[in-house]
């Protein structure tokens, strides 16, 4: 099996010009100029000029992830091929165990539910479903949704496909979040694992994959161990 280029089909979006990012991408950095801050309403800015970006480019999947996720990506492409991006996919995997519920004020009647894919572990939209949203989140209409529901960005795109669109998530379990306990992913299963995440919690306790490697002074958040484990031809990885 072949695996396309990944300096052809990644892009890296971000609130700022940065010259040297921009040459190590190839060009394939996207200044947004969305504020930096994590408010809902600068978030759902980033991820309307990734969507938006997406319908221009012309590529069969629209998979977002976050800038602490590690991403295995010819087992990203693996997984994608499992599915026709010619029909209506939404896949990722749910941060909750039960589906958002949104109430009408002042009778807090239940309005609707659905289930959303956590940005925090990534999700993947196919081409032609995306291409169904196109009228209700293309061209900063994303954002207005966020606002309007005032929730945001991974939710907001789950209530437009579950709700809206009358499409299901598909759960895939290869998707991880910081959310997830790292280190009770099995070595064994790395492999075919997606994403992986991290975080700094209390007292300086690291959720991470638990891995040999680098020093964790060094790697702290154990992807360069973890990309070595999985890509050990690459020069800067110990022999």
């Amino acid at each position: 099996m072949t695996f396309p280029k990944p300096e052809k089909k990644i892009w890296f979006f971000t609130d700022i010009e940065n010259g040297q990012h921009q040459n190590q991408t190839n060009g394939h950095m996207v200044n947004t100029n969305c504020s930096a801050s994590h408010q809902r309403k600068h978030l759902c800015c980033k991820m309307s000029v990734e969507y938006d970006h997406f319908l221009d480019s012309g590529k069969k999947w629209f998979c977002h992830f976050d800038d602490d996720n590690y991403v295995n990506v010819p087992r990203l492409v693996s997984i994608l091929q499992r599915y026709n991006h010619q029909e209506d996919w939404y896949l990722g995997r749910t941060s909750v165990y039960e589906p958002v519920k949104i109430y009408k004020k002042p009778t807090n009647k239940l309005m609707f539910s659905f289930w959303f894919a956590t940005g925090g572990a990534g999700f993947c939209v196919s081409r032609s479903l995306a291409l169904k949203m196109l009228p209700v989140a293309s061209g900063g209409r994303f954002i207005s949704i966020c606002e309007k529901i005032r929730l945001p960005d991974d939710v907001s795109m789950g209530f437009i496909i579950e709700h809206m669109m009358k499409k299901n998530l598909t759960l895939v379990p290869e998707f991880h979040s910081h959310l997830e306990q790292m280190k009770l992913l099995p070595s064994d299963t790395l492999k075919e694992q997606i994403s992986f995440s991290y975080s700094k919690g209390l007292k300086d306790e690291w959720n991470v994959v638990n891995i040999p490697g680098f020093d964790t002074r060094y790697d702290p958040s154990r992807f360069l161990s973890l990309h070595c484990f999985l890509f050990p031809q690459f020069k800067f990885c110990p022999r």
